[in-house]
């Protein structure tokens, strides 16, 4: 009892610091970013001028400090994507102590396409799923009825979406490594294949605004997604003999 205490508090303690680390590395971000910040929030507003069109393109804050809090909301969530390698690494790290000589052989290329799975679905989201969102809401415009977004909504919004469509697109790699470490098998997943499609949708319901066009932006490619993740576990899943790796 006493070594299973020790053990579980040096867990925690590596969590403790790695969580530190995280938010240091954010916190660098942050104070990065914060020097682009006009830059950074034209540059994510920009889906949303584009399908305004040039005759009302413009943003409005309706209370005093609704600007200033709008701008440091965006570098935080520049710091966020920019500290996302390093928070992927810290906790592959963390989780590494619990693999195999050759399972941790592939933590450098794990450590990549979690980067690139979390990026990749942030760039989805900004490129595909925000101008055909826009313009389905904009749709609701009329001569008398005008579209005036706020800063703040804005942002609530578009980072909603970025940070939702960047961790969803990780399921591929979680699952082959739940695969790999003997969790889930591929069977299990292709067998249940049905329960995770309404799973998507409700997730997706959940995540995105309450209009079917994004709804199913999102389920569409979860659906895609899971059955790479199916590819993923067969190929990589745990052979008899890998339980006997030293």
């Amino acid at each position: 009892m006493k070594d299973e205490s020790l053990s579980l508090m040096d867990h925690l303690t590596e969590l403790r610091k790695r969580l530190i680390r995280s938010l240091i590395a954010i916190s660098i971000g942050f104070l990065i970013c914060y020097g682009f910040k006009e830059q950074l929030f034209f540059i994510l507003v920009a889906p949303l001028q584009e399908a305004m069109g040039t005759s009302g393109s413009t943003l409005i804050f309706t209370g005093l400090p609704e600007a200033f809090f709008t701008y440091l909301k965006v570098a935080l969530l520049g710091g966020l994507l920019l500290a996302s390698p390093y928070i992927l690494t810290e906790f592959w790290l963390f989780v590494s102590p619990g693999l195999y000589k050759k399972e941790k052989k592939l933590l450098i290329p794990i450590i990549f396409l979690s980067v690139f799975f979390f990026l990749g679905g942030a760039l989805f989201g900004y490129f595909v799923v925000f101008p055909w969102g826009f313009r389905f809401f904009l749709g609701f415009a009329t001569e008398n009825i005008h579209a005036l977004p706020a800063m703040k909504e804005y942002l609530s919004f578009s980072s909603k979406m970025l940070l939702a469509f960047g961790l969803v697109f990780e399921m591929p790699l979680v699952l082959t490594a739940m695969a790999r470490m003997g969790l889930v098998t591929p069977n299990f997943l292709a067998k249940n294949r049905k329960y995770a499609l309404l799973l998507f949708f409700g997730l997706a319901a959940i995540l995105t605004p309450p209009d079917v066009v994004t709804q199913v932006m999102m389920a569409i490619p979860l659906v895609l997604l899971y059955e790479v993740s199916i590819i993923g576990a067969r190929v990589f899943q745990r052979k008899p003999m890998d339980l006997t790796d030293p």
